[in-house]
């Protein structure tokens, strides 16, 4: 028998060995390590380890058992008894029954369950009586249309009314035969997700019981292509897939293009496409050679010309269904108010020559301030007739249904006087250019815009027009002696602007008494070159977005702004380049340092920082030169303002306060007023330039808009940064679009 060498087993036996001889003696054996005593053992004992928990195994047999046939059958019935059950908690799916191939029976059902609590029913089918179900064909039954839950769950009323007249509006309901409309609210009312909800829904639903259409077209301002893009990635959250483009060359964009109109069938991988509008003019060729179900234009008051390219390269694609979104359907007249009522639903006003004789002049002619009293009757009819016309296709809310969700906003006007420099070299400019004064029916004449905008960045800061005064342009010969000696333009001096000083004041007392962001606001970006100097001067850090800013970059800054971790103090806009659709909520102070002829920039631009997310109380100030040509200019603001609430919004008792004729005063300089436009809207409240309290009729501080609030010298003031500023610059504000009162707070 062969035995092991190995040195625990020859331990062993020499230990057995000597137990022999001296049994009294203990037995000694190496130490080893615990796995080689338990290897030893299984060698010595021939047994392999086995788990107590461990069952012993049973020997299967193929033979069955013996049953008789009854016992056998009962057995099979108990086991097709039993259902099948989904093995997922809750489950109430389909489980199953249809097989692939087989047409599945019964009635069609909706996507979404229309009985649900909180449900949004677009659509509900009529009701059936018994005799017609028995005859209707079961294939053809319609059925409800229901917003999926995701979304109709975070909407708000006004928001769920939205989206039901737009459905309505896009799928013929409210205009035979028509399906566009224009979703008019004013900004910061979530025009983008009540378009983002009825997209989805059309994209997935019917009352046939298919998608209503296949692709969706959004047309933006390049500055919203990214924020569009990531808008509906929130809402949706991923469940769908869009196009974003944004830039790239002619052909990669020509090949995204391509294969956006190429996709067809229910399932379409990336049914939305997200375009500039620039880039949608430049490769309209390529999107015009197939059909979209849907197309969005965004700020489509862009569309106001129909005679531009952009116009009629959107107005050629083959769509029939077209959503027109613009905070400011009407910016200067009625005539671009057509163009984008004929742009979503043609035909429904007639031509524009149509137009024009047969609403356009006679409402004009009875909103001015000199027409008779037949003009007056007669224009009103004819707006009324608008207004019914339009109403079918347009929605319109105002910003103060934002009062029950945000803070509280004051807007203030503040007239800034003139400093001695700005005043002399004001006169002198109008002495010598002698800029025409004989404006035809209140319009602007090519031959004096240079004027006005040599006049208008006087009143900004004398330094943008030094160089002028160097050069001694015309108006501006012999000016440079007026300037202190020494004066150099690297370093910004505000006290050499009435406006300039009363910024100064207003961002120093900011910075030091609360942790509060700032927006400023100007047309120039020559302006905002002085903002940059004075923000150096003071230390301040700051953000700057103007034209030459890329799109990409522009998002992310805007992000960073937003973010509460992030030190920058001053966010500098060009009402131009960002004034639509931006987020800017991380300030709540915006500054608008000067006047656009057209209001809805301006309003595009103040309505920045007051919007979905704002948790602080914000504060706009509308900056203007006393006496000058920016008050003209609110002047002429108002009185396109006063047309959009005519027609917009309803108002039938706007005052008639500024005349068309007297815009003919521009170039003039009230030197004795503290406020010309103060002066003219006829104040009940103001006694000696001193607010006093409402008088016994409950009559209100009433002006072309019924929009004043009240007037206010400095112990009206409720701003305490405005406050410290008045203690250091003599100014006039009225309070402007002030929400506090709508609230109810005294």
């Amino acid at each position: 028998q062969r035995r092991s060498l190995a040195p625990s087993q020859l331990a062993k036996r020499k230990a057995g060995d000597e137990d022999e001889e001296e049994e009294e003696e203990e037995d000694w054996q190496p130490p080893t390590s615990r796995k080689r005593q338990k290897a030893a053992g299984e060698v010595e004992s021939g047994e392999c380890y086995r788990s107590p928990f461990r069952k012993p195994l049973a020997q299967l047999t193929n033979r069955p058992h013996c049953l008789d046939s009854s016992q056998h059958e009962a057995f099979i019935r108990s086991i097709l008894s039993k259902p099948f059950k989904v093995p997922i908690p809750n489950y109430k799916g389909p489980l199953g029954l249809r097989s692939l191939g087989v047409k599945r029976a019964g009635l069609r059902g909706p996507l979404h369950d229309p009985f649900e609590e909180g449900a949004l029913v677009l659509y509900e089918p009529p009701v059936l009586s018994a005799h017609d179900q028995l005859k209707i064909d079961r294939d053809k039954v319609p059925v409800h249309v229901v917003v999926d839950p995701v979304l109709s769950r975070i909407l708000r009323p006004h928001q769920r009314e939205g989206v039901k007249f737009l459905w309505d509006c896009v799928t013929s309901r409210r205009i035979p035969g028509s399906h566009g409309c224009i979703m008019a609210d004013e900004m910061g009312l979530g025009k983008t997700l009540q378009c983002i909800t009825l997209m989805w829904t059309l994209l997935r639903q019917s009352p046939d019981c298919k998608p209503e259409i296949e692709k969706a077209v959004v047309v933006s301002p390049s500055s919203l292509v990214r924020n569009w893009y990531n808008e509906v990635e929130k809402w949706l959250g991923g469940r769908i897939q869009p196009l974003a483009i944004d830039g790239g060359s002619k052909e990669e964009i020509d090949r995204k293009l391509v294969g956006f109109m190429n996709q067809r069938g229910l399932r379409v991988p990336s049914p939305i496409l997200i375009i500039s509008y620039e880039t949608f003019r430049l490769h309209a060729d390529v999107l015009q050679k197939g059909s979209v179900g849907l197309v969005i234009c965004d700020e489509g008051h862009r569309l106001k010309n129909s005679e531009n390219q952009t116009y009629q390269a959107l107005n050629s694609l083959k769509t029939p269904r077209r959503v027109l979104i613009s905070g400011t359907p009407i910016q200067n007249d009625l005539l671009e108010y057509f163009s984008l009522v004929h742009f979503v639903n043609s035909g429904i006003l007639g031509t524009a020559q149509e137009f024009k004789r047969h609403f356009e002049l006679p409402i004009l002619k009875g909103r001015d301030a000199d027409a008779s009293e037949a003009e007056r009757h007669k224009g009103e009819e004819r707006l009324k007739e608008l207004i019914s016309i339009v109403n079918r296709c347009l929605i319109r809310r105002t910003s103060d249904i934002l009062s029950k969700y945000l803070p509280v906003k004051i807007e203030q006007v503040v007239c800034c006087r003139l400093t001695p420099l700005q005043t002399e070299l004001y006169k002198n400019f109008l002495k010598q250019a002698k800029p025409v004064e004989e404006l035809k029916e209140g319009k602007i004449s090519v031959s004096s815009l240079s004027s006005i905008t040599s006049l208008k960045k006087l009143c900004n800061h004398p330094a943008l027009i030094y160089d002028k005064c160097v050069e001694e342009e015309e108006g501006f010969m012999g000016a440079l002696g007026l300037f202190p000696s020494g004066y150099s333009t690297k370093s910004v001096e505000p006290q050499l602007s009435g406006k300039m000083l009363v910024l100064d004041y207003i961002l120093a007392v900011t910075k030091s008494t609360s942790n509060d962001k700032v927006v400023l606001v100007s047309n120039y970006t020559q302006t905002l070159d002085l903002f940059e100097k004075l923000c150096r001067s003071r230390r301040y850090l700051y953000v700057r977005l103007d034209g030459t800013m890329s799109i990409k970059k522009r998002a992310k800054i805007v992000e960073r702004f937003n973010s509460p971790s992030s030190p920058e103090f001053i966010f500098m806009l060009s009402s131009k380049a960002g004034g639509c659709g931006l987020n800017l909520i991380g300030a709540n102070r915006l500054v608008m340092f000067d006047p656009d002829w057209n209001p809805a920039n301006d309003e595009q631009a103040m309505a920045r920082v007051w919007r979905d997310g704002q948790k602080k109380m914000c504060y706009i100030y509308r900056l203007l030169s006393t006496g000058t040509i920016e008050e003209k200019i609110f002047q002429r603001q108002t009185h396109k303002k006063a047309l959009s609430s005519c027609v917009v919004d309803e108002e039938q008792d706007v005052e008639r306060h500024f005349s068309l004729g007297e815009l003919k005063e521009l170039f003039t300089l009230n030197e004795t007023t503290t406020s010309d436009t103060h002066d003219k809207i006829k104040c009940r409240r103001c006694v000696n330039g001193h607010q006093v309290r409402p008088p016994p009729d409950g009559s209100d501080c009433t002006s072309d808009l019924s929009q004043w609030q009240h007037c206010a010298d400095k112990r009206g003031l409720q701003d305490s940064v405005l406050k410290a500023a008045w203690d250091a610059a003599v100014t006039f504000t009225f309070h402007h679009h002030s929400h506090e009162e709508q609230r109810g707070i005294p």
